[in-house]
């Protein structure tokens, strides 16, 4: 279970990733960077934790990404594998920040009083349409809102990455999540999705700006490119 450094589309701010759990992640997502290899292993989710007691540690000044390739805090993980790695992280947090990312941003209001201040909680907003066909298995996009909407007193994220056609509406949703900052990227690989035209992410992002601090991801210039 060691560390591994952030390479690829990652954020540029991550040092590196921790993935406790390995397997199959049960959302399914069509645009999933990790398809080709959940189609060619197959595995069940399962915990890949090591404790302290075999005197790992994540050592000093890193910013941490904690399950980069599989959803920690979807609906099936048992309790006691979140509690496991929450436990991990709070024995290793001096000089480390962390970043929880989830589609099931619900059970982050369940572990709370768990999850340390020196980490932010995000969710993924590709949209604020449904597209069934590309979300699969993941909580609806209100649902996800819902969540983030109800979390207080915490550093947020929003990730708008695949960025998906979207309505007029998206800009409240986004507003209802209190967002710290809002990242913005596109998808890097070739799965036809449908995209909003350069003229639409350049009026998001000049709404976003008003309330939010903005983040556009190197993946974006595909779609959007600012001048300058």
């Amino acid at each position: 279970m060691p560390l591994n450094k952030a390479t690829g589309n990652m954020y540029e701010w991550i040092t590196h990733t921790w993935n406790p759990i390995r397997g199959v992640c049960p959302h399914g997502c069509s645009y999933c960077y990790m398809k080709k290899i959940y189609k060619r292993f197959r595995l069940p989710p399962r915990p890949n934790i090591v404790s302290e007691k075999y005197g790992y540690t994540f050592g000093k000044n890193k910013i941490i990404f904690v399950g980069s390739a599989f959803d920690c805090w979807a609906k099936n993980v048992p309790d006691e594998w979140i509690r496991s790695i929450l436990s991990f992280v709070k024995g290793n947090m001096h000089n480390v920040s962390f970043l929880f990312q989830s589609k099931n941003p619900e059970r982050f209001i369940d572990w709370l009083g768990y999850i340390p201040y020196n980490a932010y909680l995000c969710t993924t907003l590709e949209s604020n349409r449904e597209y069934p066909a590309i979300y699969q298995n993941a909580p609806p996009i209100i649902e996800r809102v819902k969540a983030m909407h109800g979390i207080k007193n915490r550093p947020k994220m929003i990730t708008i990455e695949p960025i998906l056609d979207f309505g007029e509406e998206f800009i409240q949703l986004l507003k209802m999540c209190q967002p710290t900052q809002i990242n913005i990227g596109a998808n890097t690989g070739c799965n036809h999705l449908p995209e909003p035209p350069s003229e639409k992410i350049a009026a998001l992002v000049g709404e976003l700006r008003g309330f939010t601090r903005v983040h556009l991801k190197k993946n974006l210039a595909r779609l959007y490119r600012e001048a300058g």
